[in-house]
């Protein structure tokens, strides 16, 4: 068994629910012979680290060290490991392990983060009882097909976000199949929503980005965005009804507001769910039937996909908007992020 390099990592965790993360240290799992250890440099800050930390999902155990944007180096690999060397460049998103066995059906349908045996980034367990770390420190252990090359063209810095968020949003562009000439709307100009304008608009859509925000209207077309609808105006809502083949929704809307996005949808279309608001939505049947409308969501990326999230960032200069906290302060990092003011993914640097 390869010995690790970093057999006692220091991070910061969350050790009740709220939104302060303290100095915490742990062992790591021994190093599999299909693991790579990273030193990590770099890791962003996601929103569902905050509902982690916070317990607005269930299920939190502490202490929790979230963070699952992660940009490093490889300084360990295992025996079986031929992909990597140490001191390459990699990432890690939102999952470190699935089976890729030959009877697993989500595995052998580019499904594995819905893998049975799969393990989460943080606040997961492996089958041997021991709970999944993330980011937000000094190094972390992962099976080595969930480390991803970062494309030399790519500053790490801004892959980070990518490991994540981008793939949060590319991911079901691609199984839906989105194309040029496809009009693609946007709800909600944020972290997740200016990346998901760059890859639509990459794949050559017509892209109209939808805020209550005014002051973002340059930024969405420079941005690629073909329009810029303010929601808060009914005349230009109106005038958008019934025009789109996908409607992606990045933001935490509220369940009364779904009647209205349907109603944004050309027949057939279909509309993406990639929050997670609190409560249920509720619709009109209606308004779901009438229009013919499909409704779906859409989780993280597997493999196969983070690896075109960033083949594809590279080809088309496609990258995130970022703020910049060194690691030591992520406590008024968290505290930005959960005011609404960062603009749009927060990089904590190591």
């Amino acid at each position: 068994m390869v010995e690790g390099k970093i057999n006692k990592i220091h991070g910061w965790a969350a050790m009740k629910p709220g939104i302060k993360v303290e100095p915490w240290s742990y062992t790591p799992r021994p190093i599999g012979e299909n693991d790579v250890e990273i030193q990590i440099e770099y890791s962003g800050i996601c929103g569902s680290d905050l509902h982690t930390i916070k317990q607005e999902w269930s299920g939190t155990t502490y202490p929790a060290i979230v963070g699952h944007e992660i940009v490093g180096k490889v300084i360990t690999k295992g025996e079986k490991v031929t992909e990597f060397n140490e001191g390459d460049l990699v990432g890690v998103g939102a999952q470190v392990f699935a089976c890729h066995r030959s009877d697993c059906r989500p595995c052998n349908n580019n499904l594995d983060p819905h893998c049975p045996r799969g393990v989460f980034t943080y606040n997961s367990k492996y089958a041997d009882g021991e709970q999944a770390q993330g980011g937000y420190a000094e190094a972390v252990r992962v099976d080595s097909k969930y480390a991803f090359h970062i494309p030399s063209s790519i500053d790490p810095l801004h892959a980070a976000p990518l490991m994540c968020a981008g793939t949060t949003v590319f991911a079901p562009m691609l199984r839906k199949g989105v194309k040029k000439g496809d009009r693609v709307g946007v709800v909600g100009i944020g972290g997740l929503g200016h990346l998901a304008i760059q890859y639509a608009h990459a794949l050559g859509a017509e892209v109209v980005a939808f805020s209550h925000s005014p002051n973002k209207r340059q930024e969405c077309l420079d941005l690629g965005a073909t329009k810029f609808v303010l929601t808060s105006d009914k005349k230009d809502v109106d005038a958008h009804r019934h025009t789109l083949d996908f409607l992606f929704i990045t933001s935490n809307s509220n369940s009364n507001q779904y009647n209205e996005f349907i109603s944004w949808m050309d027949f057939e279309g279909t509309v993406v769910l990639l929050a997670l608001p609190e409560g249920h939505m509720t619709f009109s049947p209606f308004e779901f039937v009438f229009n013919e409308v499909a409704i779906t969501g859409s989780l993280i990326g597997g493999v196969n996909i983070i690896k075109k999230t960033l083949e594809f960032a590279s080809k088309h200069n496609i990258r995130p908007i970022i703020e910049k906290y060194p690691i030591d302060d992520v406590n008024n990092a968290l505290q930005h992020m959960d005011d609404g003011k960062a603009r749009y993914r927060i990089v904590l640097t190591h």
